[in-house]
């Protein structure tokens, strides 16, 4: 594979993620939970056929080689993904995906913390920059559900970080035909099971319409699944620094697209935050470019 080829597919995945927020605005009456579920679905449906397939029929031989450490970075996808729904629902698209962005950050403390992993100075510039911005995002917010979507979007990268860690707490264990795809899979195992049960435990319906349904489904199966193994196979002539850059596409086109078609405005506050976080992103990808690369899944 020639470096335009990935760089193509990495720009590619990141155009089909991007897409994900325009998507949840045509979802009107399921709620977060729901979604969350039913997207699960999807995403569970195209992976288990992928990792079958790149097994040569070892399904479920795949799903347990995972380990503890895989289902402790399952279990940060389920906060990535539920914290995603509910952060694309409750405020706007571009709060939602720049804080999205925040994830190797939290990658980078949860090494250091559990791993003793060393985090280069540049780094923690960057980390700092990003608070900066976080902070005048969330601070420039009036509407309470706007504040908890924030938080929600927040929480989403927290746990793509913790998974990202788990991965790198067991390297070994990972097979290498499939890579981390099992611990996805897994984690939309739980993400159904959990989904559900807060679906039920608040009174949302599980059941919405099957527009609602399929849509929510195909999100999971297409935009999240696939654009997932758009960018593994991208990867593969693309160093993971340049990977990282490219794929923030989807930062830039996830806001455009919800402007575009459904005239969603972002606030100046949210502008000014972004930029700050996005420039921290850029600056500690291109600082630190070389270095062990963190795995990059959009949630």
């Amino acid at each position: 594979m020639t470096y335009k080829t990935g760089a193509g597919l990495i720009l590619l995945a990141g155009l089909i993620w991007s897409s994900q927020g325009l998507l949840l605005r045509q979802i009107t009456l399921a709620e977060s939970w729901t979604v969350m579920a039913w997207r699960s679905v999807g995403l569970i449906a195209t992976l288990a056929l992928y990792v079958n397939y790149r097994t040569k029929g070892h399904l479920w031989a795949a799903l347990g080689s995972v380990g503890r450490s895989g289902v402790l970075g399952a279990l940060g996808l389920v906060l990535a993904f539920g914290g995603a729904i509910y952060a694309l629902q409750a405020t706007t698209i571009a709060s939602a995906v720049v804080l999205f962005a925040a994830a190797p950050f939290f990658a980078a403390l949860i090494g250091w913390a559990a791993l003793g992993e060393k985090v280069a100075p540049q780094t923690w510039a960057a980390i700092a920059a990003a608070i900066v911005g976080i902070a005048v995002m969330v601070g420039g917010q009036i509407d309470m559900r706007a504040i908890w979507g924030n938080i929600a979007a927040l929480i989403c990268a927290f746990g793509f970080g913790a998974f990202t860690v788990s991965l790198r707490a067991a390297p070994q264990r990972l097979r290498p035909d499939v890579g981390h795809f099992p611990i996805v899979l897994l984690g939309g195992i739980l993400s159904v099971m959990a989904g559900a049960v807060l679906a039920w435990a608040i009174g949302q319906d599980l059941t919405p319409p099957l527009p609602e349904i399929g849509l929510s489904m195909f999100m999971g199966a297409f935009t999240l699944a696939g654009g997932m193994i758009l960018f593994t196979f991208g990867t593969r002539a693309v160093t993971a620094a340049a990977a990282t850059l490219l794929a923030q596409i989807e930062v830039i086109l996830g806001p455009l697209w919800v402007w575009l078609v459904m005239g969603e405005a972002f606030s100046r506050a949210t502008a000014i935050g972004g930029g700050i976080v996005l420039a921290a992103l850029v600056f500690n990808v291109l600082a630190t470019r070389g270095r062990e690369p963190d795995i990059a899944i959009r949630p």
